[in-house]
């Protein structure tokens, strides 16, 4: 199907439903038009809701085990966030059709601040939920898909807004948590601890200005391993250690070359042990006509990982972690069971100022999240790891982004016009050090750097015209400028530059965008509501994607390793949206269509030791569509039940790819065809709420050749997870609650392991 036919075909359906009489006896202010949103509508929601768009509060965050703040969205339609264990710093939000690691295609803000990290497109560039506490948010808001000019082509995807609490008056809470992971996989069989403390306060001057915010949180965990080191054959060497324990998984995607059997396992990656600690401060103004304020965040996160596990043992029981071994009828080579620790410190500061000006309500937010600091130290194999040995330090920072956007806003009863100009830079600058001592940084050798920088300057135009009480249009217009530049690779030089440091520079890049898009909403009964949505949007690349090319084994550069003629993500989309509202519940369907041009995709694949590289490549189209259903009901079918469900049919696939034709027509990897997410919320008394929450995704492809599907190590396997929760409202401010998260201990993968079944208490109190 055609973006015409589609666009077609839902406006026929669309015109048809206006013309029915039943419309002439509806009165409905024109003034306050009803947007379609899902989830509570007690309060607004904070970004502009064309498109399927979702809005959670308290209600909905009272039924989540929340370690994390993206958990909070878990059960979000046709969503999901691939988050592999608490504290995990590469959570992907992935909206519909988008891939776990297509960062670049989700726009989320906190406050209206910018915290995509769009100097890269995978799964290491993940939006910076650390940044806020769980416990400081007061709503999360999703709109699916680029139907809004306000914003940038990342919005591809989607657009995600997290709103923190607003100080009322004289506050205080703290909230603290524990959990649990019992895990066991391959030769793995041990139990992961966690906890996490969270506190602040809010002052808000009685009959003045100012108010304040404060809070801070600590968290402390240990994940489950996220990978496993293979042995690889070791033809031609004299037997070595005689070992037992290699484990064999024969559904494993790494296979030795030659026979094409399943590599032996030998060790575990180490776990994860996280610790983080995050202090916010939200300062503000209002005197009635100017209203200001500041946001800063700081952020630590700290990453160890100092336990790799070998299943390898010696005749004497003793540990193998590297060299030569002799095992299964054969010689083979262990090696790359490294120990590693990263450590980082971030923050973010943004202003924001509201006040009229002339016949406009004027906002200007002024923002930059800057990586101060972030050295990642790797050990040159296990023995190196625990004696302190040769290692790799990878170096970046001050390194971030600056944003600014300006929106002009003339409201009348018939018509909302809106102008408005964006602007952010994004830079980077990596280098790495082959070092002594891993563990200390000492006698650093320069070894490479990478650096770049993006910018984008738009300017755009919306105007909502209420055409009457039951029809609206919005129509809006986005023009883009891009530029790539101060991009290159440093490197050792060779030959007669041999030990000079040298560079390769990147040309300049520059690119123009028109994008495009309307909206038109119908009110087909005092309740019932149909929208149709259209719109262009251009993606352009990130810094590293452009600027991510790399050396030859003897240290020269590899012209082959990036590609300087990648072109921006093009799509065109299409939703179609029609919500009914029966009283205690309220149905909404929804059909979406979105073809991109020029899709940029990490082709992936395996290393000998089973770590994966990519590279980034121009797919020439690919094509999704889709149906979601989404129900709410309040007290039904008894009282004091409430209802959160929602089903989606998905249906994504490459449709043209020169580079690589066998992916043509070939379900998109990463997309399950259904997805289902929910919950069920039971008042038992007053203070007493029962929770059950589902997550379910089928089995995708792993690879775009649709080649690869399995429930292993290495694969996207079917996702079926079932969540409980209790929570307890006590006197005096104070409330309990308790939960499990994979209830089933389903073992699920996104190339690595999701959680198994996760065990969690939590106490709060307020004031």
């Amino acid at each position: 199907m055609s973006f015409i036919t589609i666009a077609r075909a839902s406006a026929c359906v669309l015109v048809i439903s206006i013309s029915m009489p039943a419309l002439a006896e509806d009165e409905v202010d024109a003034k306050k038009a009803d947007i379609i949103v899902i989830g509570q509508n007690d309060t607004p929601i904070n970004i502009e809701a064309r498109g399927l768009a979702v809005s959670l509060g308290e209600e909905q965050f009272a039924a989540v085990n929340a370690f994390n703040t993206e958990d909070l969205m878990k059960y979000a339609p046709n969503f999901f966030v691939r988050k592999r264990y608490t504290g995990d710093s590469n959570g992907v939000p992935g909206f519909r059709g988008t891939h776990s690691t297509q960062s670049a295609r989700a726009l989320v803000m906190v406050d209206g601040f910018v915290v995509s990290n769009f100097l890269g497109n995978s799964f290491g560039f993940a939006p910076k939920w650390g940044a806020v506490g769980p416990g400081e948010v007061k709503q999360f808001d999703v709109v699916y898909g680029p139907y809004s000019s306000r914003y940038t082509g990342n919005s591809m995807g989607g657009i995600i807004n997290i709103t923190t609490r607003e100080p009322e008056g004289m506050e205080a809470f703290a909230t603290t948590q524990a959990f649990v992971q019992p895990y066991a996989q391959y030769g793995t069989d041990k139990r992961y601890f966690g906890y996490s403390a969270e506190a602040g306060g809010a002052w808000k001057q009685k009959d003045g200005p100012f108010s304040a915010r404060i809070s801070t949180r600590l968290l402390e965990n240990r994940g489950h391993p996220m990978s496993w080191y293979f042995l690889t054959p070791a033809t031609g060497a004299m037997p070595g250690t005689v070992v037992t324990g290699a484990v064999i998984d024969p559904n494993t995607l790494t296979r030795v070359p030659v026979t094409g059997e399943p590599s032996p396992i030998f060790a575990a990656q180490s776990p994860a042990d996280i610790t983080q600690s995050q202090t916010k401060l939200k300062l503000g103004f209002d005197n009635g006509s100017l209203k200001a304020q500041a946001l800063l965040i700081y952020w630590w996160n700290l990453d160890r990982q100092y336990a790799p596990e070998s299943y390898l043992r010696d005749a004497n029981g003793n540990p193998v972690y590297e060299g030569v071994v002799t095992t299964l009828g054969g010689n083979w080579t262990a090696a790359g069971a490294n120990w590693s620790r990263t450590s980082r410190k971030e923050y973010l500061a943004g202003l924001k100022f509201e006040l009229p000006v002339g016949p406009f309500d004027a906002r200007l937010n002024l923002s930059t999240y800057q990586i101060a600091s972030s050295k990642g130290l790797t050990s040159k194999g296990y023995v190196a790891g625990s004696t302190r040995g040769a290692g790799t330090l990878t170096d970046q920072g001050p390194t971030g982004w600056y944003t600014a956007d300006l929106v002009l806003e003339h409201k009348t009863d018939a018509n909302e016009l809106a102008l408005g100009a964006t602007f952010n830079l994004y830079e980077t600058d990596q280098s790495r050090f082959d070092v002594a001592n891993w563990r200390t940084a000492s006698a650093p050798v320069f070894t490479s750097q990478t650096f770049g920088k993006t910018r984008l300057l738009a300017a755009w135009i919306e105007d909502r015209i209420i055409a009457s009480d039951v029809l609206t249009f919005t129509a809006g217009l986005r023009i883009d400028s891009w530029k790539a530049f101060d991009g290159g690779l440093g490197r050792v030089g060779t030959g007669a530059l041999a030990g000079q440091r040298v560079f390769n520079d990147y040309a300049s890049r520059e690119a123009t965008a028109i994008s495009p898009a309307v909206s038109a909403q119908a009110e087909l009964g005092p309740d019932t509501h149909a929208q149709l949505s259209l719109a262009l949007a251009t993606r352009f690349p990130t810094v590293g994607e452009l600027f991510q090319g790399s050396l030859n084994g003897d240290g020269s550069f590899n012209p082959n390793s990036f590609d300087p003629d990648l072109k921006p993500e093009k799509s065109r989309d299409l939703n179609l949206i029609v919500a009914r509202d029966f009283g205690s519940t309220k149905l909404t369907g929804s059909f979406f269509w979105q073809q991109v041009d020029d899709t940029i995709f990490s082709l992936t694949g395996f290393n000998q030791f089973g770590v994966i590289t990519s590279s980034f490549k121009n797919i020439d189209r690919t094509r999704q569509y889709g149906f979601e259903l989404i129900a709410e009901t309040r007290d039904w079918p008894v009282k004091g039940m409430s209802i959160d469900a929602n089903a989606a049919l998905n249906n994504s696939k490459t449709i043209r790819n020169d580079a690589l034709p066998v992916s043509e027509g070939v379900f998109f990897p990463r997309i399950p065809k259904w997805r289902l997410n929910g919950n069920i919320r039971y008042d038992v008394t007053g203070a007493l709420q029962a929770v059950l929450g589902f997550r379910y995704a089928s089995r995708p492809n792993t690879n775009l050749e649709g080649t690869q599907r399995g429930d292993t190590f290495g694969y996207t396997s079917e996702l079926f997870a079932l969540d409980a929760r209790m929570n307890w409202q006590l006197p005096a401010g104070f409330r309990l609650s308790a939960g499990v998260d994979n209830l089933t201990n389903d073992k699920a993968w996104v190339f690595h392991p999701y959680p198994q079944r996760t065990f969690l208490i939590e106490a709060g109190w307020g004031l």
